[in-house]
């Protein structure tokens, strides 16, 4: 009888205890997988800094006239010894100049240094001292503008110019254009490189860093996906 009565003990004793050692053992299961999820959303948060990092894009290189001479260039032949010659001449869309006494050079593609040789080779028979010197009088900047504008095309500068003054000169931003998703592709290296521009601000007044455009640039505005 005694060993019943102390064995129904036991068994209520057991009973009452289960329950608190399930609670203690879920909230211990709790806390690791509390402590679990921690780890992991904290290992996320550094692999997407480590992401952004690397994702973000250096600024594209400054705007720099270009080495070679192009279709539109304007350049000033002078001859030292023979003034006479002298000639300011803007290269044509075939790319040459029309010089005296040697006819039509092919000027687009070569430095100054190049043409300025070259001229001096060609003027030797011509006269006792062919000294040459070729100077850039103004440079062409082709641009071309695409995408949500008024008249997209080719654009070409004689003097520098920004992204906003490119956009303007074909015709503005159309009412779908997305102004803060402004492209520029520029050519750097033989690669192309491409950055976003936020235009909204410039055109609400605020004081922002002037981009100016290289010869080749292409802008890109794209459409709004909601125009409303």
């Amino acid at each position: 009888m005694d060993k019943c009565l102390k064995t129904k003990e036991r068994t209520k004793n057991l009973r009452e205890a289960l329950p608190r050692f399930a609670v203690r053992t879920r909230m211990h299961s709790v806390g690791k997988n509390l402590a679990h999820f921690g780890l992991i959303a904290f290992s996320l948060l550094l692999l997407n800094g480590c992401q952004s990092t690397k994702s973000a894009k250096a600024p594209l290189p400054l705007a720099q006239g270009p080495t070679a001479l192009t279709v539109g260039d304007v350049v000033k032949i002078t001859f030292p010894a023979a003034p006479e010659l002298n000639q300011t001449q803007k290269i044509g869309a075939d790319g040459a100049l029309s010089l005296p006494l040697v006819g039509q050079v092919h000027a687009a593609g070569k430095t100054p240094g190049e043409l300025q040789v070259e001229l001096s080779n060609l003027y030797k028979p011509q006269l006792q001292d062919s000294e040459t010197v070729v100077t850039v009088e103004s440079r062409a900047i082709p641009v071309v503008v695409s995408g949500a504008v008024q008249k997209p095309g080719k654009i070409v500068f004689e003097r520098p110019a920004t992204v906003l003054e490119a956009i303007m000169e074909a015709g503005g931003f159309t009412p779908e254009a997305d102004l803060k998703k402004v492209t520029v592709i520029r050519i750097v290296k033989g690669q192309h490189q491409t950055q976003l521009f936020d235009l909204r601000p410039v055109l609400r007044g605020k004081a922002t860093t002037a981009t100016y455009v290289s010869g080749g640039d292409v802008i890109y505005v794209p459409e709004r996906l909601f125009n409303f």
